[in-house]
């Protein structure tokens, strides 16, 4: 196969509807070349400070726009991001490391996660209160409105590089709100070209602003700005702590981490199909996601099946070029990754444990991993690989699997396969996640639906409508008739 380079124009910040020079540049490489594609500069805090008074600026015009014209903008930012499908999923493959088939499937969801922002932009409503419940209400009539918050300082991983970002910019628009981005800075460059969508798509200027640089300066001014009402953040456990700490008194949603389990119950019965999902689960995106399959347990009698069927299935599965259309798990996000991948791998096989598939790294690529033979107390199973690793363990019944499931400090999202609803209502009952889901991977996110962790994965919930909440204020109006 001959390799069609992908090349990105050096970019700019975007403030104020303009496009405006910055500090120093910073590269951005093809994940798996490791060549220079494109670079953006890294915002200077000036330039923070210019982003905020801008969108401070444009979320006064963003809450002017009727819902229906902050409906049409989405709209026309969907259709144009589906007239560009292969240029942003080639894009993200480069960018980003993401195999060209997972990169596709990104695209087409963020289109869904602007449409879906765009019909409930449409239907942001309050409730009335019965005041008279209670004694000193009789006489008073009450409701509730939602109102924007102003400004959404958004800050976005390099995963998903256009699907997460739209899960903060389009519930955010969708509000009424101005939005300031800061994405990853290994992935900017999707970034960029869904500024010009947007910019094309009509949003008033200062409405979308979008700065580059690191998290621990650029990240930290934009969030603990005064001017931002509000702080969406995805990335790491440590980060979110951090931030926790230096937002101020301003609303916060956080989606972190996960060592995300599966269990798999006696009474499955097509366990080849169950293994093809899980090796999804696990190795798509190299395992860089936060609701990556990690910790398989096999109950029994299924635990050795189990094990011979996913690691066949984990070896089937394409490693190299991700912009290789028969590809399906391309390089991590660096080398420096790949290589902390490796050292996991070999701590947990110097412990003890066996891998009976992988084990291999070849630069920034890590081939899927599959271990047995782990201990809880392995960084393997108790802190999040974000890599191509997956652990099969066997568990004596049901409910030592569900107590092994919780036995985390984390809670994003869990799966049980099973065919028995007493299994289903005791997994719904018993285990302590945001997201269970049943006969499919963890990994599984349908875009409208709430989204988040308790414990340590995170704090509020995302899925357009439940982000719009969490980025919209109550203001409780209450009507005394006149004498």
């Amino acid at each position: 196969m001959v390799r069609e380079r992908v090349t990105f124009g050096p970019a700019r910040l975007f403030i104020g509807g303009q496009w405006v020079d910055g500090g120093a540049p910073i590269p951005v490489r093809d994940k798996y070349t490791g060549e220079v594609i494109g670079e953006v500069p890294e915002a200077r805090r000036e330039d923070v400070e210019a982003a905020v008074a801008a969108a401070q600026e444009g979320a006064k015009a963003m809450a002017a726009l009727p819902a229906w014209r902050r409906a049409e903008i989405l709209l026309r930012a969907a259709g144009m991001i589906r007239e560009r499908k292969e240029e942003f999923a080639r894009l993200i493959a480069a960018e980003a490391g993401k195999a060209l088939k997972w990169a596709r499937a990104e695209v087409e969801r963020a289109i869904w996660t602007f449409t879906i922002a765009a019909e409930e932009a449409r239907r942001i409503e309050g409730e009335v209160i019965p005041l008279d419940a209670v004694p000193a209400g009789e006489g008073y009539f009450g409701f509730y409105v939602r109102r924007p918050v102003g400004v959404v300082a958004a800050i976005s991983p390099f995963n998903f590089p256009l699907n997460l970002v739209a899960h903060k910019v389009a519930p955010a628009l969708a509000a009424g709100n101005a939005v300031v981005l800061k994405p990853a800075s290994a992935t900017p460059l999707t970034a960029v070209l869904l500024a010009r969508v947007l910019e094309a798509a009509g949003v008033p200027a200062g409405g979308f602003n979008l700065i580059f640089g690191p998290g621990g300066t650029v990240g930290e001014w934009l969030a603990a700005h005064p001017g931002v009402g509000k702080v969406s953040f995805t990335g790491s456990r440590a980060v979110g702590e951090r931030l926790t700490r230096v937002v101020g008194i301003k609303k916060l949603t956080l989606e972190l981490g996960n060592t995300t389990p599966v269990i798999v119950a006696e009474d499955v019965q097509d366990l080849d199909w169950v293994a093809r999902r899980l090796a999804v689960g696990a190795f798509y995106n190299s395992g860089q996601v936060c609701i990556s399959v990690q910790r398989i347990y096999g109950v029994r009698r299924i635990y050795e099946p189990l094990v011979e069927t996913f690691s066949r299935a984990a070896a089937e599965m394409v490693v190299g070029d991700p912009l290789d259309e028969r590809v399906d798990v391309g390089p991590l996000i660096d080398e420096r990754e790949a290589m902390r991948v490796e050292g996991w791998i070999q701590e947990a096989l110097g412990g003890g444990a066996q891998a009976v598939t992988g084990g291999r790294r070849e630069g920034p690529v890590v081939w899927p991993t599959v271990l047995i033979r782990v201990r809880p107390e392995m960084r393997v199973v108790r802190e999040e690989v974000f890599g191509p690793v997956a652990s099969v363990l066997e568990a004596h019944d049901f409910e030592e699997a569900i107590a092994a499931a919780n036995a985390t400090e984390y809670g994003l999202q869990v799966a049980v396969f099973t065919r028995d609803i007493n299994r289903v209502l005791r997994a719904v009952q018993g285990l302590d996640f945001g997201g269970i889901i049943i006969n499919d991977t963890p990994s599984f996110r349908a875009d409208h639906m709430p989204y988040g962790g308790v414990k340590g994965s995170g704090l509020g919930r995302e899925g357009v409508r439940y982000a719009i909440e969490e980025m919209t204020h109550v203001h409780m109006v209450v009507i005394r008739p006149a004498p």
